[in-house]
């Protein structure tokens, strides 16, 4: 005990245990080196140690000074429904609830969505005031170099301060209206059989209304710290999902897994192997873009299914194109799953890696053939393609004969 008064008394019961067998020989369990520390004073466990104590922070003076947004997951139609996401906004000088939005998941496209809405309404606030969420604070500063998120981009250009709390209790006034919803605005729902986000979202105005009749507090100044939209601040513009792409020297940006085929002008090659960026709305409309300006340009999309009806008709490659098109059809026809549109929609997150019983896009193998030619094709002795023998290595380097027949098919 003398060693780990004079040596150890700031370590932990584990640490302290490993360096008195790694520096002193003493084999101890760690339980009785938690022992000893307790009874010398050295160790509180966890369930004596004093609480955390979070002071009341004083409310803002007047409205729209500071709003605490944060979103709740929750099945907020019972079993009516799957479970959804509530975006709450409550502004912190007198808990009014500003605005509640509900969407799939909580999400860029789910905040813009939302902050829209408010904003139109009541005009720009000061401050938003989030968790730390990769929505509002970026968790690869370090590696890409980007410290911004989307949304918070987003309001720098609108003006509008962003800040992170450090723990839940410091944006209580939002938590607390989570529990509240969760309780009333969960049986308003059923009592008036609403099981979708688009009638959840129509009822939301009134529910707002008798909320803030009942809870809203006043605050201590009379002015409204909103401020007007200025002509200028173009919504559709400013809320989008922007990414940087490189053009390739064949005039094209790949996103999504779908190439974008920039117009052949001398502008566009000047922007060779130049960075300019992808922007995405929230309808899932894509626009490349550099100083500004929208590039016209005509996707070509890898994955999509071939036309047949588009083929020139030609025998062998209608033929081939049949053949390719059953291939296709039995391929992973999926998309990247970080698509942010698609997942503010709410359709399902895909996984990067390939389903069971899958294989890569362009993967073709024997099997693959046999299953394309035996759906468009069949010789009339009903064989199916085979393998070749393996070749003799001593006449593997011999030509092969010329046969004197053609094969049945040929693609």
């Amino acid at each position: 005990m003398g060693i780990i008064r004079e040596r150890y008394a700031d370590f932990g019961p584990t640490l302290a245990c490993e360096k008195l067998r790694e520096s002193h020989g003493l084999v101890l369990s760690k339980e009785t080196v938690r022992h000893l520390m307790t009874d010398a004073g050295l160790w509180a466990p966890r369930r004596q140690r004093p609480p955390k104590v979070y002071q009341p922070r004083a409310r803002r003076a007047c409205l729209g000074e500071q709003v605490q947004i944060d979103g709740s997951d929750h099945h907020w139609f019972e079993d009516r429904a799957p479970a959804c996401t509530l975006l709450v906004y409550v502004d912190d000088a007198t808990s009014r609830l500003m605005a509640l939005h509900f969407t799939a998941t909580e999400s860029t496209f789910g905040y813009f969505e939302a902050t829209r809405a408010y904003l139109e309404r009541y005009g720009k606030p000061v401050a938003f005031y989030s968790d730390r969420a990769s929505v509002f604070r970026s968790t690869a500063a370090g590696k890409t170099g980007r410290s911004v998120t989307h949304f918070g981009r987003a309001m720098y250009e609108l003006n509008i301060d962003t800040f992170c709390a450090n723990s839940s209790p410091a944006k209580g006034r939002v938590e607390r209206a989570h529990l509240t919803l969760q309780d009333r605005l969960v049986k308003e729902l059923r009592l008036r059989n609403i099981s979708t986000i688009a009638s959840a979202n129509a009822y939301a105005p009134a529910f707002i209304a008798a909320y803030n009749a009942r809870f809203a507090k006043p605050p201590r100044s009379a002015f409204d710290a909103h401020r007007p939209l200025r002509e200028d601040e173009d919504l559709d513009r400013l809320m989008t999902w922007r990414e940087p792409r490189r053009v390739s020297k064949s005039l094209t940006v790949q996103y999504d897994r779908v190439l974008y085929l920039l117009d052949d002008t001398p502008a566009n090659r000047r922007l060779v192997h130049r960075y300019i960026e992808v922007w995405e709305y929230p309808d899932g409309r894509i626009e490349p873009r550099v100083d500004g300006m929208a590039l016209p340009c005509v996707p070509y999309d890898r994955l999509a299914a071939i036309d047949q009806g588009a083929v020139i008709e030609h025998k062998r490659l209608g033929h081939a194109l049949q053949v390719a098109q059953a291939i296709q059809a039995q391929r992973d026809n999926r998309r990247i799953s970080g698509s942010p549109s698609r997942t503010n929609r709410g359709e399902a997150v895909r996984a990067r890696e390939r389903l069971p019983g899958t294989r890569k896009q362009r993967e073709v193998t024997l099997e693959d053939w046999n299953a394309a030619v035996m759906g468009t094709h069949r010789n009339p002795a009903g064989s199916v393609l085979k393998a070749p023998p393996e070749r003799d290595k001593r006449t593997a380097t011999r030509p092969s004969p010329t046969p004197k027949t053609k094969p049945d098919i040929c693609i």
